[in-house]
């Protein structure tokens, strides 16, 4: 199995450290965000990645190289502007291949076990498998619901919702056969068809996990990992029961 790391976004609510610094490199612990995801990868037994760049893409590639240091193989996806998620991923499909990919939002912080998703075994009906989180503060609504066959749903009446993480499996073939007017779209409207008619599952996962969106979460996440305290006025679910 490959996998797609989505590293192309401009980082706006950043600034201004991603004035100068693309949001894959902003650090947590002393590490780059983007280097959690590609060592995670590499225990989860993935050797093959494939990273979109945008802003300050070069930093990225830079840093990375062709993976070799760090017991990958990656092939670049260039954006000479942001595709946003599904455009980024349909302008890189010729470096994915047939088969279904891992996919990781680059601004998102996990200890979602990867390998699960590559272990998961994958029927010709599922065109996705999404993990996703109980709503953080920031988000409260939530973007989806699970039924009782674990298929991914919109939300209606009182049903129980949950937010996409940014982790997902995705089958490259709802994202050549996607009709769109313009490179730019995003992942949810690729999903829109096949979440309607049940080819899309999910799992609720309860474990670590964060949206590195803002400076405050940004420092809350760092004191997190680095073991220091941090208290965000609103604080997100880490670990919901």
């Amino acid at each position: 199995m490959k996998a797609m790391i989505l590293a192309a976004g401009f980082g706006e609510r950043l600034r201004p450290l991603t004035n100068d610094t693309p949001k894959p490199l902003l650090k947590i612990a002393n590490k780059p965000l983007i280097q959690y995801h590609v060592e995670r990868l590499v225990d989860a037994g993935i050797r093959d990645l494939v990273i979109n760049t945008s802003w300050l893409g070069d930093q990225i590639e830079s840093f990375l190289g062709d993976g070799s240091r760090f017991g990958v193989h990656i092939q670049w996806s260039r954006e000479s502007e942001p595709l946003e998620t599904g455009g980024g991923i349909r302008r890189a499909l010729p470096l994915l291949g047939g088969e279904p990919f891992l996919l990781i939002n680059g601004d998102v912080w996990s200890d979602y076990p990867l390998e699960s998703l590559v272990n998961r075994e994958w029927t010709e009906e599922m065109d996705a498998h999404l993990v996703l989180v109980p709503n953080p503060h920031h988000h409260p609504v939530g973007d989806f619901a699970l039924d009782a066959q674990q298929c991914v749903r919109y939300p209606s009446g009182d049903q129980a919702t949950f937010t996409f993480s940014g982790i997902s499996v995705m089958r490259p073939e709802i994202f050549a056969l996607f009709a769109s007017a313009s490179e730019r779209f995003p992942i949810r409207d690729v999903l829109a068809s096949g979440i309607r008619d049940g080819y899309v599952t999910g799992e609720a996962y309860r474990g670590t996990w964060w949206d590195v969106g803002t400076l405050e979460r940004l420092e809350a996440l760092n004191a997190l990992v680095s073991g220091k305290e941090f208290v965000l006025e609103k604080k997100p679910v880490l670990k919901a029961s």
